[in-house]
């Protein structure tokens, strides 16, 4: 797909990281699959992939944790 950010690149399959804020929790996602734009580096993720750190994300915080880095897995 070509990137919508820079309308230049072709966005690649990879990994990248993700961090998310909220509430005095702060939680980094490695090795999450994305779309990469190959001109600006701008990060895409499906909507799948963010459905699914978006619930690992809630989990985390609801069980007190305030800083975790973690590896992306796939949530059943």
């Amino acid at each position: 797909m070509k990137c919508p950010i820079c309308k230049y690149g072709e966005t690649r399959a990879g990994t990248a990281s993700l961090t998310l804020e909220r509430h005095g929790t702060t939680l980094v996602f490695r090795n999450v699959p994305a779309r990469i734009c190959e001109n600006c580096g701008e990060v895409f993720h499906d909507e799948k992939v963010t459905a699914s750190v978006l619930r690992q994300a809630e989990s985390a915080a609801c069980s007190g944790v305030e800083f975790d880095v973690r590896r992306y897995a796939e949530a059943a």
